[in-house]
């Protein structure tokens, strides 16, 4: 089951790599916050489908909840319109690494104070060894992406 979890996630974050092209080429030619308003009415509607027709009833509601836990929803808004601006800008794989590196870094946050009602997992020299690579990686990627200076032409002589 675990191992299904973890697919399912590298899917779903295949997934944000795509929503994040696409709405970069639409942010470009009809504006970010067109291009942001469009990926949350299309989720909501699709959301409230899902809702409708498959989410079995549970005995808490939305409005029994703590509100701080209500604020989760907010967080998606600056995520779609900073990847909007950023994948015109920087493309798509450094502002995904980038994400995920931010990702990574509050994350091992969360879990190593147990913040937000989450367990405590502790931090460890192996999670820092990770959140190093990825921030390797994240530099090589966007140093590979930087256009190279046009070739000189060759002096005939």
């Amino acid at each position: 089951m675990i191992i299904i979890m973890i697919m399912l996630a590298v899917i779903g974050g295949a997934m944000l790599s795509i929503q994040a092209a696409i709405n970069g080429q639409l942010g470009s030619k009809v504006g970010v916050f067109k291009s942001a308003f469009l990926t949350f009415s299309v989720g909501a509607l699709i959301t409230a489908l899902l809702i409708v027709f498959f989410e079995p009833p549970h005995a808490v509601s939305l409005m029994d909840v703590p509100k701080w836990q209500l604020l989760g929803a907010m967080f998606g808004v600056p995520y779609i319109v900073i990847m909007v601006l950023a994948v015109q800008r920087i493309g798509a794989a450094v502002a995904t690494v980038a994400v995920i590196f931010g990702q990574l870094t509050m994350s091992m946050l969360i879990d190593n104070f147990g913040w937000l009602g989450n367990p405590a997992i502790p931090f460890s020299l192996s999670r820092l060894g990770a959140v190093v690579c990825l921030g390797i990686a994240l530099c090589f990627i966007y140093l590979s992406s930087k256009p190279s200076a046009a070739p000189q032409a060759a002096v005939n002589n």
